[in-house]
């Protein structure tokens, strides 16, 4: 099987477009891809801590009992943080700028690779340390990778998902125009019809990335430069704007997180639903779940086809402040291989990194939704690559939000968005 390329034009120019390169790293442990913390400790073997948010579907637990099962000296302790991205974001932040050996392997976010490698927290994955990476989806192990230097394993992808409601709307929405068209469905089942994650964090940078994106739009130029001043970004994010001002979006979605909005769809409370793979199997089979049997999955919608989801997912690094190396580059090769990759598209509903378990004929007819979650991953625009990532995605939730609320027009929330991306560094060299 071939490696999904981005089909959809407007992804296309998205991810060209959401690259930048920076003016340097600077704060924490050292220079980007050497120094002496990347060289040591790299034959040690030892117990080692692997660091990761909210286990909801309880993957980790049984993986790390088989670990220690067959390393009986080389024992592994979870460390489970929230289920907070931002939260698990400053965690790590404090944990790497005190040097600390408490972490040894970490679970990091797609768009924190850049900011904690250009810091020189991340143990580069080359020579002695390198991994194998053939066989793996091309975004994943580009989103795990830093000025041509691989960081950290990829270890579960993502694409958005648009749930529906198959019992109400037999046949998804293919445009956004249609799904809103779709909404009087909605209306006569005394329901909201669609809503996605739209509280002030940063599953509103994906949200908002992803509406610009599927009009048309772009976050940053060819360039790396902010290109939000555009008709298609206006028309994306003014897309969600009119959605809240004429109900189409429920109020109460301005304080969405993703389980908040997955229990509104599960509670069967929406007609459409913007969210991750993972909630597919707690919609399935969680005894409250009242829509188990009445829904669908499709790729998002977008203006005149398939929309461009925010490219999601997660790899798991080796601290350069780990005493364990050797111990820790072996725990990221198990977590990567074909048993556990089947195991988290199982338990969790995980992306698989792996391109051969899209056509794996038993776990498609297990998990049906893979061919969606295929394209939804092909179509995806990865959100900002840089070293300044927190001081963009915080100008991009700042500014939706105000927008969603009613406080800005989507225009002048763009251009604000644009001046502050621009005051961050974005194109600089």
């Amino acid at each position: 099987m071939k490696t999904p390329k981005f089909l959809f034009p407007a992804a296309t120019a998205g991810i060209l477009a959401l690259t930048l390169t920076a003016c340097g790293g600077g704060g924490g442990g050292g220079t980007t891809g050497g120094g002496s913390d990347a060289e040591a400790n790299l034959d040690n073997r030892g117990p080692i801590t692997y660091v990761q948010g909210k286990d909801n579907n309880n993957v980790v637990r049984p993986l790390i009992e088989k670990w220690n099962a067959e390393h009986p000296d080389e024992k592994v302790t979870f460390k489970e943080q929230t289920d907070q991205a931002d939260q698990q974001h400053d965690d790590l932040v404090q944990r790497f700028q005190a040097k600390s050996t408490d972490y040894d392997v970490v679970s990091v976010d797609v768009v924190w690779t850049a900011e904690f490698a250009a810091k020189g927290w991340l143990q580069p994955l080359k020579d002695k340390m390198a991994i194998d990476t053939n066989g793996m989806l091309e975004a994943p192990v580009e989103s795990a990778s830093y000025k041509g230097t691989l960081y950290a394993a990829p270890k579960d992808s993502d694409g958005g998902i648009l749930y529906y409601r198959k019992d109400l709307v037999p046949e998804p929405p293919k445009t956004w125009d249609e799904m809103m068209g779709m909404c009087s469905i909605a209306k006569e089942n005394n329901i909201g019809c669609y809503a996605g994650q739209f509280k002030q964090y940063e599953g509103l940078t994906v949200n908002a990335s992803e509406a610009i994106n599927s009009a048309g739009g772009s976050v940053l130029d060819d360039e790396g430069k902010p290109s939000l001043t555009t008709p298609e970004a206006e028309e994306g994010l003014n897309n969600l704007v009119e959605a809240f001002a004429n109900g189409n979006i429920p109020a109460e979605a301005i304080t969405y997180q993703e389980e908040e909005s997955r229990r509104a769809f599960q509670e069967g409370k929406l007609l459409f639903h913007r969210n991750w793979p993972y909630i597919y199997s707690l919609i399935s089979t969680e005894g409250s779940s009242q829509v188990k049997d009445k829904f669908g999955m499709a790729p998002l919608p977008g203006k005149d086809g398939p929309g461009a989801s925010s490219l999601g997912g997660h790899s798991a690094a080796i601290s350069v402040y780990s005493k364990n190396k050797a111990t820790a580059l072996d725990f990221i090769k198990f977590l990567t291989n074909e048993e556990q990759q089947k195991f988290f598209a199982n338990q969790a509903s995980l992306a698989p990194v792996l391109s051969s378990l899209y056509e794996d004929q038993e776990l498609v007819g297990k998990l049906p939704y893979l061919t969606v979650l295929q394209e939804s991953i092909a179509n995806a625009v990865p959100r900002p690559v840089t070293p300044f990532y927190p001081a963009v995605t915080q100008a991009i939730q700042e500014n939706s939000y105000a927008a969603l609320k009613g406080e800005k027009s989507a225009k002048q929330a763009l251009e604000d968005m644009q001046k502050s991306i621009e005051s961050a560094g974005a194109g600089s060299q």
